[in-house]
Order: structure tokens, then C-alpha cells, then sequence
């Protein structure tokens, strides 16, 4: 594999793999937001499991246990959106390396930078999906001022 000695060249693959890393940026804070909120969850549904360990055999929890299934839903939102950012930042990240090698060797690889790029840009509208969802479900969870079923 031959690889360029020519600065023009080499600047210019720098400066083609640069540009996605605004993207990698995004989906690191995204990433960042949606662990807080899976966290959050995790903690309120073991704050559940410990008031229905802690409940009279008599007194049925089902509000609870109606809650616990809706956390887990919420849950498996988030750990789909987890999972698809991170295949998003690794197809942005190989996106960065084939841009630069197309750039500055003779391989002819700019397809493959097109299919990791785009591939990334959709798990990236597939994770805000699941993103919109969990907040959707978070937030009918909420009674706004309406009594609580207990």
C-alpha cells in the first residue's frame, strides 16, 4: 500500500476526515444523555423492587409491579438506543479512517466511506427514534396532578 509523502494531500485527508468527528461529538453526548436517563430508571426500579421485598405478604403491589413493567419497556428503549448509537460512532469512525486512507493512498475506497457514513447517519435517526419513544412512555407514566392509584 502506498502512502503519499505529499502535504497538500495528506491536509486535505485531514481535513475530509475531520468532518464527521462533529458528528461523533453529537452522538457522544447523546450517548451520555441516555446513560443518565437509564440510570435514573435503574434506580427507580430498584427503589420499587425494594418496597415490594419489603410489603406485607397481604398487600397486593400491583401498581408497582404495573410500574416495574413499564421501566422495563422504558429500559429496553434506552439499551436499544445505547446499542445504536455506539454502532453509529463506529461506522462514523471507520468513516474517518477510509476517508483519510482513500485520500492518502491509491486505494479506491470512497464507496465504502459513503456506505459507512450513511450507515451511520441511519442507526443515528434509529437511535433518536427509540430516544422519542422512551420519552414518550416516560411521560405517561407522570399523572399531572391526578391522584395516584395506590
Amino acid at each position: 500500500m502506498f502512502f503519499t509523502t505529499d502535504l497538500a494531500t495528506i491536509s486535505h485527508g485531514i481535513q475530509l476526515a475531520v468532518a464527521p468527528v462533529f458528528l461523533l461529538t453529537a452522538v457522544s453526548g447523546m450517548i451520555g444523555a441516555v446513560a443518565g436517563r437509564l440510570a435514573r430508571i435503574i434506580d427507580r426500579a430498584r427503589l420499587l423492587e425494594d418496597r415490594i421485598e419489603a410489603a406485607p405478604a397481604d398487600k397486593p403491589m400491583t401498581a408497582q409491579y404495573i410500574e416495574l413493567a413499564r421501566l422495563r419497556r422504558r429500559g429496553a428503549l434506552v439499551n436499544a438506543c445505547i446499542a445504536l448509537l455506539t454502532f453509529c460512532a463506529i461506522l462514523i469512525g471507520l468513516t474517518i479512517v477510509v476517508l483519510f486512507l482513500g485520500e492518502t493512498t491509491e486505494l479506491q475506497i470512497y464507496r465504502i466511506a459513503t456506505f459507512c457514513f450513511l450507515s451511520g447517519v441511519l442507526f443515528f435517526l434509529a437511535a433518536l427514534l427509540c430516544f422519542f419513544a422512551e420519552t414518550l412512555l416516560a411521560t405517561r407514566i407522570l399523572k399531572f396532578g391526578r391522584p395516584r392509584d395506590h
